[in-house]
């Protein structure tokens, strides 16, 4: 709002220093400050509303150190995630830009599962919550949702190179004039290790024949229902102590503000070689907003936690950023990106396949880790808490700049 605000003060009346909202970088920063400050000084006010609604963690025991002591803990915070996103966003974002539609949609979205589950589970005292096949079936709507706009909206286009006059390549946008091409719709995406460094999803299909490139999106979109309902879900898998999913994913989307910031400036993505994606650069402010949401909430939920993130934030994490990565088009860097929330979810799958299988064969189930997700088989060996998400937070950072770097890996 603050951006047509200042965008008609500056048409109009040429107001000093209005013309500074039209940088994303500066509206980028506006938005961290504003979600940081939100989150760290409502965000109290919000886990004293939810102490007196008495929105408490009930915990089954698992025979972890300390586990008993955090039980009625305010759960829900993932509340403060959302708030200190939209606020910020809404005031200083494009809003008709379909990329921040697209998040605003995501972030809701996946809030509006997450609330319903953590509501079932405080105030119905069910702690199953919502029914597994409910959440799948929130995902899959979203994936169906993400993969359409990707695919069908028109203001959804990558790069397009010409030669101009002076034979000279450039990149050209759908706001170039008429002497250049617009910008081609396409499924392309980044992919690591190789010489060109893209993928096209209708490459799937069109060894069937030229005229099946038109279906791409029978693969594209159930793609797109695989990666949101995995990001979502290791994100759910990896909130088990204190700051781990907040922290974890406060890195990765550090990462993706820089993907989006650099493909999403012509010149940028010119000099790096990389995919040019017309209008993304909005999504930075985005992405800015959610960043400074994860990091003030982690002044209330690192060790000793003073409020829980809850399904209501981490579903929402998880959701938010799987879209933004398929919006980059580096969603086939997420195992590497996102390997904290994969090595959890992993650490699930094989527990229980392993379980099962030797249950089966020997009669008695038997265990790989001492217990799954990963992080509390490192607190039953006896790491504190506080050492197991440190350490899993600077795994996380050796595979963002792992990430970064793969991209120049030809």
């Amino acid at each position: 709002m603050l951006y047509y605000l200042f965008e008609f003060l500056e048409s109009k009346y040429q107001f000093p220093g209005a013309s500074v909202f039209e940088f994303i970088t500066f509206r980028a920063a506006l938005a961290i400050i504003l979600s940081l400050l939100f989150s760290t000084i409502f965000g109290k006010r919000i886990i004293l509303a939810l102490q007196k609604k008495q929105v408490g963690e009930s915990i089954r025991d698992l025979g972890l150190d300390g586990q008993l002591e955090k039980a009625g803990t305010p759960t829900m915070g993932g509340i403060i995630i959302i708030l200190a996103t939209l606020i910020p966003v809404l005031l200083v974002a494009k809003l008709d830009n379909i990329y921040v539609v697209m998040l605003i949609v995501t972030m809701l979205w996946m809030g509006a599962v997450g609330f319903t589950d953590d509501y079932i589970k405080v105030f119905k005292k069910d702690k199953a919550g919502l029914s597994g096949k409910f959440k799948i079936l929130g995902q899959v709507g979203l994936g169906l949702f993400v993969g359409a706009v990707m695919y069908f909206h028109p203001g959804i286009t990558i790069k397009q190179e010409k030669v101009n006059l002076q034979s000279q390549t450039v990149l050209v946008t759908q706001d170039s004039t008429k002497d250049f091409k617009p910008a081609e719709k396409s499924l392309k995406t980044t992919i690591p290790f190789v010489k060109d460094n893209e993928f096209d999803y209708s490459d799937m299909v069109t060894w069937m024949g030229d005229g099946y490139a038109k279906y791409a999106w029978l693969v594209f979109i159930p793609v797109v229902i695989i990666i949101v309902a995995g990001v979502s879900n290791g994100a759910n898998l990896t909130d088990g102590i204190d700051g781990l999913a907040a922290g974890s994913s406060a890195i990765i989307v550090f990462v993706l503000a820089i993907f989006a910031f650099v493909s999403g400036n012509i010149f940028f993505s010119d000099y790096l070689n990389v995919m040019f994606i017309p209008q993304l650069g909005e999504l930075v402010v985005f992405i800015a907003a959610f960043a400074g949401a994860l990091i003030g909430f982690l002044w209330y939920n690192t060790y000793p936690a003073q409020v829980f993130m809850g399904d209501t934030g981490s579903l929402t994490i998880g959701g938010v950023i799987a879209v933004i990565a398929i919006a980059v088009r580096k969603e086939l860097l997420i195992p590497l990106l996102c390997g904290i929330f994969f090595a959890e979810s992993l650490s699930v799958i094989i527990q229980v396949a392993w379980f099962k299988y030797t249950r089966k064969k020997y009669g008695e189930g038997r265990r790989v880790f001492l217990m799954s997700p990963l992080h509390h088989h490192y607190q039953k060996k006896g790491y504190h808490e506080s050492k197991i998400v440190t350490r899993f937070w600077i795994v996380g950072i050796f595979l963002a700049i792992l990430t970064i770097v793969t991209l120049k890996l030809r």
